[in-house]
């Protein structure tokens, strides 16, 4: 068995103490998500290291301003903003061709988007929509990039799991909830064990030509993320206290960008892939004593990670035979 992949970061760890002193001039970057939350301190550390950063983003407005003030903070004004919605596979495509027909190649690919427990939506095609955003979006989005990743190699994907992953497996008989009681939590777990699966099969397909891929749980950080809940659901969950005081175990912003930085960045994970990564260090399988870390199996495994990827071409309507 491989040695574990540790750093000296760790849980209070920044996204900023974690690049510095790397240097990514000339290395392209794309973050998603990069509007708001992690993503915004993610892309401001790749950015600081002196990457050039491209931010798609619904809100073209909205990411512009964002990337307005990355470039000030970071003394660096190759930050960019291009249009992306991730539900919406049309889209996804128009970015990716976009990017291809630059010609420019890929370094580092963070698929930081996401949406939480939100009540039951779909996508154009009809899909789940914590699904379809979470997973199918980024596994398009990926894909239309494999060139671009390939052309930058060694070249690094992130991918953005949760612990929320032990919520549940991916259902294969059922994912889209067509025939099921849709439950946000259970969707939303669903959701991000594909985002984990994902990194897995992506990493054994396109290792061999020097990019690698890793899932990344960032830690509990309250963002945007969790519009969809009450104050008194969270509450009710533990993450505030009967005073509305967020549980310790929540990280800072910054903090919760770290781990992605590290992941995207980190002279040891060189040529490392396929791992379950959390607090800037390589994660450990789940015990009952340990509540906010850990994976469970069912986010690792080789068969469900290759059978998600032929499920996903399906709805996605696109092979990928990287």
């Amino acid at each position: 068995m491989a040695e574990r992949v540790i750093s000296k970061f760790g849980h209070d760890s920044t996204a900023l103490e974690v690049v510095a002193g790397i240097d990514l001039r000339g290395k392209n970057a794309i973050v998603t998500g990069a509007s708001s939350g992690i993503g915004v301190e993610t892309a401001r550390a790749l950015a600081a290291a002196g990457a050039d950063v491209t931010l798609p983003v619904r809100d073209l407005k909205k990411g512009e301003k964002v990337a307005g003030e990355i470039r000030a903070t970071a003394g660096n004004d190759a930050v960019r903003v291009a249009e992306l919605d991730l539900s919406d596979f049309a889209s996804v495509r128009r970015f990716a061709d976009g990017f291809i027909a630059s010609g420019r190649p890929l370094h580092i690919l963070v698929n930081n988007a996401a949406i939480m427990a939100c009540p039951l939506a779909r996508s154009p095609e009809g899909y789940e929509a914590q699904f379809a955003t979470n997973h199918l979006g980024h596994f398009l989005l990926t894909g239309r990039l494999a060139p671009a990743l390939k052309a930058g190699s060694p070249a690094r994907v992130v991918v953005l799991t949760s612990i929320g992953h032990r919520l549940s497996p991916v259902h294969f008989d059922d994912i889209h909830f067509e025939r099921r009681g849709y439950d946000k939590w259970v969707a939303y777990g669903q959701a991000k064990t594909a985002n984990a699966l994902f990194a897995v099969e992506l990493n054994r397909r396109l290792s061999s030509a020097g990019v690698t891929a890793n899932a990344v749980h960032p830690g509990g950080i309250l963002t945007g993320l969790q519009q969809h809940l009450t104050q008194e659901e969270m509450t009710a969950m533990g993450w505030f206290d009967k005073d509305g005081k967020p549980h310790p175990v929540f990280k800072t912003v910054a903090g919760g960008a770290s781990t992605s930085v590290w992941a995207a960045t980190a002279p040891e994970l060189e040529g490392k892939g396929g791992l379950y990564l959390e607090d800037c260090n390589e994660g450990e399988p789940a015990v009952p004593e340990k509540r906010t870390s850990g994976y469970h199996p069912h986010a690792r495994d080789p068969e469900a990670a290759a059978r998600l990827w032929k499920v996903s071409e399906e709805m996605v309507g696109e092979v990928f035979d990287l």
